[in-house]
């Protein structure tokens, strides 16, 4: 019997609306115990990722920043460490305005370098109100600052049990449209959607983790994917809200 250890200190390092830390108990037992490659096309926070722990796998998300976060953890921990406590010593509400001003200048992807981009979603996402990403339709950053006592900022057994497993795994890190993480899947894939939900309430109207949103026709489009993969004999679990038209 060989009896694979998982790593504790793997979880989120950033929350992410529609997590599903408080669903692992009732989402997991539903993975099969047997995947060749586990998918994520809509992977977010990664909540379900961290918790099951494959060997091989791919994540997506549609989210630069997000993505880069990701791809940073994996290739520069200890300079992402070190950006981070700098952000932990001058954190207060004066300095998180100026940070989270940085994507509205010109250039702002190529002016900051991928650390200084992650260390900055780190950042805002410990010390925004409620640990909430959004942006406007301009894909700027816009959650105002949260007034912690003492956020967790620099949460450096996080960031090297991820960076470990992402090294010492398989995993292909993707920031594309779900569809491509879609292609290529063969029997014994399994692929776990979580995408961006539709609403349930105008007051709940929340899909801007990126500028493009995730309407109805793409809930369809998702659908009819499903039923491709199905054709080809691929598991997969969707989540989605309880709601007529879904």
């Amino acid at each position: 019997v060989i009896i694979v250890l998982k790593d504790p200190n793997l979880m989120p390092i950033l929350k992410w609306v529609g997590g599903k830390r408080q669903l692992l108990h009732e989402i997991i037992p539903l993975i099969p115990e047997k995947v060749t490659t586990y998918v994520e096309p809509f992977v977010g926070g990664g909540a379900v990722l961290f918790e099951y722990q494959p060997k091989k796998a791919v994540i997506n998300d549609l989210n630069e920043e997000l993505i880069n976060v990701y791809r940073v953890i994996k290739e520069s921990p200890d300079e992402l460490i070190e950006l981070l406590i700098k952000h932990k010593e001058n954190n207060n509400k004066e300095y998180f305005y100026e940070v989270r001003a940085l994507d509205r200048e010109e250039n702002f992807l190529k002016k900051y370098s991928n650390v200084e981009r992650a260390a900055r979603t780190i950042y805002l996402n410990k010390t925004c109100y409620n640990g909430l990403y959004r942006v406007n339709s301009k894909g700027q950053f816009n959650t105002p600052f949260g007034r912690y006592k003492n956020p967790n900022i620099v949460n450096e057994l996080v960031v090297y049990a991820i960076s470990n497993y992402f090294n010492n795994n398989d995993i292909k890190i993707m920031n594309d449209d779900y569809k491509e993480a879609l292609k290529y899947l063969r029997k014994g894939a399994f692929v776990y959607f979580d995408p961006p939900y539709l609403p349930i309430s105008k007051s709940s109207n929340f899909t801007n983790y990126t500028e493009n949103g995730f309407g109805y026709e793409q809930q369809i489009e998702l659908k009819e994917q499903c039923d491709k993969l199905d054709s080809r004999g691929i598991n997969f679990l969707l989540s989605n809200s309880y709601h007529p038209d879904i």
